[in-house]
C-alpha cells in the first residue's frame, strides 16, 4: 500500500516533536503513538507506519557495527569507539561483530553509511575491474 504525502509529512513533523535537544526522546515518542492511536486521524495506520521506519532510521544513525575478520584488542576497541563517539556524538552505541570471511580489514555501518576497508571488498572490486 502506497503511502499518501500527506501521511508522509505528518509522520515527519511527528519526528521532528519526538525530539529534545536534536535527539529523540522516549517518552515523547510513546506519548505521540499514543495520542495518534487515540484520536485515529484520516490514515493514522499509514502515518504510524511512516512515523515507526522513521523512528527505526533515526535510531540506526546513533548505533555503530563494526566488522572485523578476527575479535579486535581492548586498545583498538577502545580506539574505535573514541574516534566513532568524536565524530558521531558521545551517545553512540557500538557492537562488535567478527565475520570470517571478511579475510581482513574492518567494516564499519553506522545508520545508513558503510566503510568497507575489508579485503574481501577490495577482491570483489578487483574482480569487477577485470
Amino acid at each position: 500500500m502506497k503511502i499518501s504525502r500527506e501521511a508522509k509529512r505528518t509522520a515527519r513533523e511527528l519526528l521532528k516533536l519526538s525530539s529534545v535537544n536534536g535527539r529523540l526522546d522516549q517518552a515523547r515518542i510513546a506519548g505521540i503513538s499514543a495520542r495518534l492511536v487515540e484520536t485515529k486521524p484520516r490514515s493514522f495506520l499509514s502515518i504510524l507506519k511512516e512515523y515507526t521506519r522513521l523512528i527505526r532510521l533515526e535510531l540506526a544513525k546513533r548505533h555503530a557495527v563494526v566488522e572485523s575478520s578476527v575479535a579486535l584488542p581492548a586498545e583498538q576497541v577502545q580506539s574505535l569507539e573514541q574516534n566513532l563517539k568524536k565524530q558521531f556524538g558521545e551517545d553512540i552505541t557500538t557492537e562488535f561483530q567478527v565475520i570470517p570471511s571478511l579475510l581482513g580489514g574492518l567494516r564499519i555501518k553506522v545508520g545508513s553509511d558503510v566503510w568497507d576497508g575489508s579485503i574481501k571488498a577490495r577482491l570483489t572490486a578487483l574482480t569487477q575491474q577485470l
